[in-house]
């Protein structure tokens, strides 16, 4: 894959060489309440990459790295669809960073890969998360009960979200 340009970001291919500074951004306490891991998030980080079945792009912003988004591909016919997840560093947090990487992969999926619909699923909870990706265009789908477990043990719903290829925001 090529590197993917959005209007303030940049999406390539995550190597080796970033997982340092991605395993810093997970280790965030504001990243670790949504993206919670194992003790070593670089070890983490390296199971990821070597998922056959996920795409990891790092992005970056004024050339640093700033987070991570990937994805994957349901490839059965029937029920063929990508979706997303991202993290990014709070300190670039709420300057729409988040929506750029979001709509610059969101288009890529739908305009090159070929995909008719996309679905992301924040913690039902995250507003913030939840906004940038309907400036995108993603709609709510439905609330996913006891969907994950935070931090403290408990169960935690998640909002499914999807978007089809015409409802793309550009």
């Amino acid at each position: 894959m090529t590197v993917l340009r959005g209007a303030s970001v940049a999406l390539r291919p995550t190597v080796p060489e970033d997982i340092p500074a991605l395993a810093a951004i997970r280790g965030t306490p504001e990243v670790r309440e949504r993206w919670r891991g194992g003790d070593d998030l670089e070890a983490d980080l390296a199971t990821d990459l070597q998922d056959p079945d996920t795409r990891c792009l790092t992005v970056d912003h004024d050339r640093r790295i700033i987070g991570m988004i990937q994805w994957y591909a349901e490839e059965e016919p029937d029920y063929r669809h990508a979706g997303i997840d991202l993290f990014l560093d709070p300190a670039v947090h709420g300057r729409g960073l988040g929506t750029d990487a979001v709509r610059t992969l969101a288009c890529h999926l739908i305009d090159v890969q070929g995909h008719h619909r996309l679905i992301i699923d924040p913690a039902a909870d995250n507003t913030a998360a939840i906004r940038c990706y309907t400036k995108v265009g993603f709609r709510p789908v439905g609330i996913m009960r006891r969907y994950e477990r935070g931090l403290d043990g408990s169960w935690h719903d998640g909002l499914l979200m999807d978007l089809l290829a015409d409802e793309v925001v550009r």
